[in-house]
C-alpha cells in the first residue's frame, strides 16, 4: 500500500494494489476509484482532502493475525 498527499492540489491518493489501471469510477464529485480489469479495487483518490480527511492525525497500525481474532 502506497499513501501519498500532494499539498498544492490538496489531492490525496491511496494505492491499494500496484496495477494497471482499467477503469476510473466517481463515488462523489471529489473521490475516484480506481479498478483494474477484474474489477478489484486498486486505488482512492480524495481531491479537497484536508478538508474530507484528517491528513495531520495519519496513522498506520499493523494487526496480527492472533491480535484480530480476539477483536
Amino acid at each position: 500500500m502506497k499513501i501519498q498527499y500532494f499539498p498544492d492540489t490538496d489531492t490525496l491518493h491511496i494505492e491499494l494494489a500496484p496495477a494497471e489501471i482499467h477503469e476510473t469510477r466517481d463515488l462523489d464529485e471529489d473521490t475516484l476509484l480506481d479498478l483494474d480489469a477484474d474489477g478489484r479495487l486498486c486505488a482512492i483518490t480524495i481531491e479537497h482532502a484536508s478538508d474530507r480527511t484528517a491528513i495531520p492525525d495519519f496513522s498506520y497500525e499493523e494487526i496480527t493475525a492472533a491480535a484480530a481474532k480476539s477483536l
